[in-house]
């Protein structure tokens, strides 16, 4: 018998948790219960790596056919990097989170530059890709090199807060802290890539959110927040904040048969993909003020507005936008790029070669 303490946030004399027994009991339900997913039918660390860096935030069934087609365009580190960005943005385009994308493509200069296009096996190494950080680096390694590295998402981060009855909030420093200690204390050595795999499909078919299916869970007995009634009640999360909205403008600038769409700098949100150039409303303007004054802030363009061709809304990750679509007709001014990356008129019919946002989209078909 000892203290329990801190860790998990209670103190109460009881039987340390014997951690053999809980690697051993998600390894015996993984053997009978593992998905059958593409990127599991490989150790090939580039596949590995594609796999992790799109399930980022991105639920499996959306990813699967992204990771088939990336695979057929980009086979190995040494094709994506030797591609031009804009071809990475147009395969990625509708998943979302264009970052990763870039930060692939740079990675893979990197892995070609640096390591004579083999993924490094080092986690050190690793961290140092642009995109990679402590959980894909421990992905990789654990599943492609079968190091003994732990990982942490957001399934895991459940099924850990649940089995120990973490009371902490599972997204502040302290938690975190604990959470990485609770992933590396059970981690079965020589045997990390499966176990945490197992982790991540626990938590994506049984440890779920709402309504975990506890009678059907391997670590049912071993579950400290199922023995309280707590299971419903972890892990904890601080309460978020209302999310913005902006009202965002947009316009289809006409010329000869052809409209204008304008690229994104490459550090911006969306950096690197083309566009209907506008900008967010701000107080006090109209809708057409405020698409002039945009246009002219980043195309030293001057526009006569027209007729509201579409609304649109979308949800970012921490923000919510209404799109204001204009008809707008260019009556002044010589194009430049001035808070665009580029810019270019194009026919109508050749608007899907180009790699766009949802919204951007959309207005790209209606024009179709």
């Amino acid at each position: 018998m000892f203290l329990f303490t801190g860790i998990c946030g209670y103190n109460r004399t009881r039987m340390a948790k014997p951690q053999a027994p809980i690697s051993a009991r998600l390894l015996r339900w993984y053997a009978a219960h593992a998905r059958d997913l593409p990127w599991r039918r490989t150790r090939d660390p580039y596949r590995v790596w594609v796999s992790e860096i799109m399930l980022q935030q991105t639920q499996v069934e959306t990813v699967i056919p992204y990771y088939r087609r990336w695979l057929k365009r980009f086979p190995t580190a040494r094709a994506l990097a030797a591609a031009p960005l804009s071809d990475a943005l147009a395969m990625w385009e509708g998943l979302g989170y264009y970052s990763r994308a870039r930060n692939l493509h740079r990675a893979a200069q990197r892995v070609v530059e640096e390591f004579g296009g083999r993924v490094p096996r080092e986690a050190a190494s690793l961290r140092a890709l642009p995109g990679v950080g402590r959980y894909t680096a421990g992905a990789i390694a654990s599943i492609a090199f079968g190091a003994n590295a732990a990982v942490l998402d957001g399934n895991i981060k459940r099924v850990l807060a649940r089995v120990f009855n973490l009371a902490d909030d599972v997204k502040s420093a302290a938690g975190e802290k604990k959470l990485w200690a609770l992933a590396e204390s059970i981690l079965p050595s020589g045997r990390a890539g499966e176990h945490n795999q197992a982790m991540m499909d626990l938590g994506a078919t049984i440890c779920r959110p709402q309504t975990p299916l506890c009678d059907s869970c391997p670590l049912m007995t071993l579950c400290e927040a199922r023995r309280l009634g707590l299971q419903n009640k972890r892990p904890v999360t601080r309460r978020k904040p209302a999310t913005p909205h902006y009202d965002v403008t947009a316009a289809i600038i006409r010329h000869h048969g052809r409209v204008l769409i304008a690229q994104r700098p490459a550090h911006k949100m969306l950096g690197g993909l083309w566009e209907f150039p506008g900008g967010k409303h701000e107080g006090g303007e109209s809708l057409p003020d405020c698409l002039k004054r945009e246009i002219w802030e980043e195309l030293r363009m001057k526009i006569e507005v027209g007729e509201q061709r579409l609304t649109l809304k979308h949800a970012y990750t921490h923000f919510r936008i209404t799109l204001h679509v204009f008809e707008a007709r260019w009556v002044g001014g010589k194009p430049k790029a001035v808070d665009v990356a580029a810019f270019k008129w194009v026919r109508p019919s050749q608007l899907q070669r180009y790699a766009m946002g949802k919204t951007d989209r959309a207005i790209a078909e209606s024009l179709l």
